[in-house]
């Protein structure tokens, strides 16, 4: 086997693969003979045909097969000599392929680059803590109550009120003309929900069971559907049947209902639950400030390959976004052309935060365990009922769909090393700062840059 250098440039790599046509040709004879002592031909013994008969047969197929297995093996041979680490699966092209010839490929890749991660001890990240307050917790306590409500139907004569909630037919149009999606059929309406277009729920007090009665409204300016977008429209509404809510007590009884011995006992596993809430809410803007960091002080160059694959599944979601009209008010005036250079740097940057939490943890030694996958496959299970075995076998059988599951768990488990290595500072903050839009202070890498250009969103 030769090989011939072709090119060396960046991150590329080209070289030629030139295998002597003895050799190939021992090879095809070689398995020639093996399929002579297999193959039944009729006037023949077993291991009996002529070898040129059997070249007639068969000589295309194992020729074909032959130079596959061939260019297979030169090809991981060739990688291995120059100890070169592919970033993605090698793009192979036949040069020469004719019997009697030497046999020549092109051999196309992209290695991964070299990686100087240094030493993560000097990270300092700060961590939003926020303690779950009182009022929180009572508005929790509402919010719970309000999921266990029930509804009874008001028998007596009196106008629907807010908190009330109306049993009705609607049909919705525009300039006199129905449109999609604006008729319903006994549809609940909760008055004051704000569930509906706005003004519309309002306009159903004073309503009674059994009238009809006329809605008029503006669809909003930012409205999803951008054919109704900013119209005005007109709801002929039938007023079926009234109804109130009943909402329960906290009590023992209830606590019971929900798997606790009593009501202190479902106090304390909400507060924990909520507290749980803004932890995680908390780790995940720490962990957006650390990918922020990482990705400043790192410029390595990335496989042009491995951005191209990201960047299309990222626009695949754009177009879906922008077919469905729901794309940012902030981008609706650009070309497609400028997105495109905008969500192509989002997908270069989550290529080298990959690969910069890669190195980061193989040099570290951080590994998924088979108890950490049966977790995530557990988990996968888990939201599809009566189909839990079937999941675990697609698992167990495709290796692409296990490592979907083995690459965030990884992430997460370096992240977690960065963290127990990184100096970190407590800052208490309110519930309303830790739920501020991280993009008015980090963007990430995972989704557009909003009010920060120079940096892309964050890598959830």
């Amino acid at each position: 086997m030769q090989v011939i250098e072709k090119n060396t440039e960046g991150l590329s790599r080209e070289f030629n693969v030139v295998i002597p046509k003895a050799s190939i040709e021992e090879r095809v004879t070689s398995r020639l003979n093996e399929v002579g002592r297999q193959v039944r031909l009729p006037g023949f013994r077993p291991g009996k045909v002529p070898l040129k008969l059997l070249r007639t047969r068969f000589g295309e197929s194992v020729r074909g097969e032959i130079l596959e297995s061939a260019i297979n093996e030169s090809t991981q041979a060739a990688i291995a000599e120059k100890a070169l680490k592919p970033a993605m699966q090698p793009k192979v092209s036949l040069v020469t392929f004719e019997e009697g010839k030497d046999l020549e490929f092109s051999v196309k890749l992209e290695v991964l680059p070299e990686i100087t991660s240094g030493d993560v001890s000097g990270i300092e990240l700060v961590r939003p803590v926020s303690p779950v307050t009182d009022e929180e917790f009572d508005k929790a306590i509402d919010e719970f109550l309000k999921t266990r409500r029930t509804t009874e139907t008001v028998t007596e004569k009196r106008a629907a009120k807010k908190g009330d909630a109306v049993v009705a037919d609607f049909v919705g149009s525009i300039d006199g003309v129905e449109f999609e999606g604006g008729k319903a059929n006994d549809a609940t309406i909760e008055i004051g929900s704000g569930n509906f277009i706005p003004g519309f729920e309002e306009q159903l007090i004073g309503a009674k069971a059994g009238e009809d009665t006329t809605v008029k409204v503006k669809f909003p300016d930012d409205y999803g559907a951008k054919d109704l977008a900013g119209k005005d429209a007109e709801f002929k509404v039938t007023v079926k049947e009234l109804k109130s809510f009943k909402t329960p007590e906290l009590s023992d009884e209830l606590a019971t209902q929900m798997g606790e011995p009593n009501v202190d006992a479902l106090k304390t596993k909400m507060r924990a639950m909520l507290q749980q809430s803004h932890d995680n809410q908390s780790r995940l803007r720490m962990k957006r400030e650390l990918l922020d960091k990482l990705a400043e002080g790192h410029t390595f160059p990335v496989p042009q390959g491995m951005v191209d694959v990201e960047f299309d599944a990222i626009w695949r979601q754009m177009e879906q976004v922008m077919k469905s009209g729901q794309l940012d008010p902030e981008d609706a005036d650009k070309s497609e052309d400028d997105l495109k250079t905008e969500y192509r740097a989002i997908a270069e940057r989550r290529v080298r935060l990959g690969l910069l939490l890669s190195d980061i943890g193989q040099k570290n030694n951080v590994g998924v365990s088979q108890d950490d996958l049966t977790r995530a496959m557990t988990q996968e299970a888990m939201r599809y009922p009566g189909q839990e075995q079937a999941v675990f076998e697609f698992y167990q059988k495709n290796p692409q769909a296990l490592e979907s599951l083995r690459a965030p768990i990884f992430e997460e488990k370096v992240v977690d090393f960065i963290f127990g290595k990184a100096k970190i500072t407590d800052k208490e903050v309110s519930l309303e700062e830790l739920q501020a839009d991280p993009d008015d202070e980090a963007p990430a890498a995972d989704e557009k840059p909003k009010k920060k250009k120079a940096k892309a969103k964050k890598d959830e």
